[in-house]
């Protein structure tokens, strides 16, 4: 009888550990949406509203074509696109990347901002952590090849979970010109492995590989795919700029540096110091604004 009623609470705690396990990691891959409520013109930018579907499942990605007024002035026409990171939109507010947008405008080149896929503004219900998020870039690329009348070199710059995305998009579009990457994460599936409970706020045993084991079946995603280590191989000889702050406790900055020692001669890494997570930018303006500057005019 003790026994039979040992096995019965061995049992239900294991239950609840899987039940744990599934609602976190559901809730994980279905953040709340962030709200979209700064504009450009806050910023002296000029607007315009565009929707374009992304590359595979034809989701809807609501975002902003900000065009500059100074292009003409610059030898070759480059348009940037942005990506936000995890559960954020847009306007990657711990930046502002808004303010961000401006130098990149005022310096003469036209950005994108967007939100991916079940964030801000846009269509979708699950986050994917960079699975389906590089679709969306490829999508949001393909746009820009659409809309604009005269050639241009394009630009991805993406923060956190955003940069590994823009890594991933640029292996597969080879018109991307150069990559800048602030924060990213190198590898899904180890970097979760290492970091999950600083998403999770939960222990990492026994939940960190149950949420692991559970999850891709779930949401259909392969984590292994998210390999922007391997992908950093298809993107050389064209450039990468590595942003991420030593003291980043989300995403180690060793994940930037991994990337950067694939190939050291066509790849740049600015490390940073005392800045969390996606914060150079916030504690460095000016000195982020003049990198990023010379990076996208040596492409």
């Amino acid at each position: 009888m003790i026994g039979l009623l040992v096995s019965c609470i061995l049992l239900l705690i294991l239950l609840g550990v899987v039940g744990v396990s599934t609602y976190v990691g559901w809730q994980l891959t279905h953040p709340k949406r962030g709200i979209v409520d700064d504009t450009p013109e806050n910023y002296n930018l000029h607007r315009k509203d565009v929707t374009f579907p992304s590359r595979t499942d034809g989701v809807l990605l609501d975002g902003w074509y900000l065009e500059s007024p100074n292009a003409a002035s610059l030898p070759k026409t480059r348009t940037v696109i942005m990506s936000h990171g995890y559960a954020g939109t847009r306007l990657e507010k711990g930046l502002p990347a808004l303010s961000l947008a401006q130098a990149l405008v005022n310096a003469g080149y036209h950005v994108l901002m967007f939100d991916f896929r079940n964030s801000g503004r846009s269509e979708g219900n699950t986050t994917t952590i960079g699975f389906l998020e590089k679709e969306d870039i490829l999508g949001a690329i393909e746009w820009v090849q659409t809309y604009t009348s005269k050639p241009t070199e394009i630009i991805l710059l993406g923060f956190s979970m955003g940069g590994t995305s823009s890594i991933l998009a640029a292996a597969e579009a080879k018109d991307v010109a150069g990559v800048i990457t602030d924060s990213a994460f190198s590898q899904l599936l180890p970097y979760l492995k290492e970091n999950l409970p600083v998403w999770s706020k939960l222990p990492r045993y026994p939940f960190t590989p149950l949420i692991l084991f559970i999850l891709p079946k779930l949401i259909g995603v392969n984590p292994h795919a998210v390999d922007a280590l391997a992908a950093v191989d298809q993107i050389v000889p064209r450039p990468i700029l590595f942003i991420h702050s030593k003291d980043d406790q989300a995403i180690p900055y060793t994940n930037s540096a991994q990337m950067y020692k694939r190939h050291p001669a066509a790849f740049e890494l600015w490390i940073t110091e005392k800045a969390g997570h996606v914060g150079s930018f916030h504690l460095e303006s000016e000195a982020y604004i003049k990198r990023v500057l010379n990076f996208i005019a040596k492409c």
